[in-house]
């Protein structure tokens, strides 16, 4: 298995974006992990790069703004997928330069796709390069000019799944954390998101993907994030429509009840149409705009 040792910056040169630089998530061995022969996959639309396939060694994209309009905020991205491969320029790259000209650091998450092959538990795999992401970006928060208690996590679709869990399941560390850094975002922002493991609410193909064909209840009722709302929380900010065809706009809604329930700041915009992935065919400015000013709120 390949190892990704220490935090050894790697310049993306294949790709025309404008990433400051990529770095390995985990110093050392991956955890949680186990020896493979699968070769990641770059995808292509059009010849454009698109995403990635078989994910197994997570990175972290760094994108940070100019010091002349930082505002010391921070969101790490979580594109989706159906946890079977990651949108990564659409709902990565373009939202991340959306970031950056608001003077908002940007950093997209390419975590490993669950898969038994690479994985020893694949329920936790993602989770695990959530929760290191976020340690990551707090533990580097004066090298990057960002306040520490400004970092916010986004997710779209099954990342929205990911960046939910993260935002739940905080208060166990699921990755090694002798420093005791929190792991809690200080903030989410959902699109169109996975919620629910639930039933008739879970997009079936991400739970199959995360959990297997057949998931035992236990792990039904601790990865249906609506299930695990508490008074810490985080502010939450989402959007869906309401005829998307993949992921029901139930998922929201009953996460964004939790939310009331449990007194956590919350918006949601719901759209009556544009069905799934919707935010992809709008100028990204239009979606984004209430959620900035979403953002100005936040203490």
């Amino acid at each position: 298995m390949k190892n990704l040792l220490g935090l050894v910056f790697i310049v993306l040169a294949s790709l025309n974006v404008n990433a400051q630089k990529i770095l390995p998530l985990y110093q050392g061995a991956i955890p949680n992990s186990k020896p493979y022969e699968m070769e990641e996959i770059e995808m292509e639309d059009n010849g454009q790069f698109f995403g990635y396939q078989k994910t197994s060694e997570p990175t972290l994209a760094v994108y940070l703004p100019d010091k002349k309009i930082a505002t010391g905020v921070a969101v790490i991205i979580c594109p989706g997928g159906a946890n079977e491969f990651l949108s990564y320029k659409l709902e990565g790259i373009k939202i991340a330069e959306e970031f950056l000209s608001r003077g908002v650091a940007a950093f997209i998450l390419k975590y490993r796709l669950p898969s038994d092959s690479i994985i020893v538990d694949k329920a936790i795999g993602p989770l695990q390069d959530a929760q290191q992401a976020i340690k990551v970006v707090r533990e580097h928060a004066d090298e990057w000019n960002i306040n520490s208690r400004k970092i916010g996590i986004m997710g779209f679709s099954a990342g929205g799944h990911l960046a939910s869990t993260a935002g739940t399941h905080f208060k166990k560390s699921y990755i090694p954390n002798n420093e005791k850094t929190s792991l809690r975002p200080d903030f989410m922002i959902l699109v169109y998101p996975v919620i629910s493991m639930k039933e008739g609410l879970t997009h079936i193909g991400s739970r199959v993907n995360l959990l297997g064909e057949f998931p035992g209840s236990e792990n039904i009722l601790l990865f249906s994030n609506e299930l695990n709302v508490d008074k810490n929380t985080p502010p939450t900010w989402l959007t869906h429509t309401g005829d998307d065809s993949i992921v029901s706009v139930e998922n929201s809604i009953c996460f964004y009840q939790a939310l009331v329930m449990n007194k956590i700041k919350a918006e949601m915009h719901l759209y009556p149409k544009g069905n799934h992935g919707f935010v992809l065919n709008l100028p990204t400015i239009e979606w984004m705009e209430p959620l900035f000013k979403w953002m100005k709120t936040l203490d």
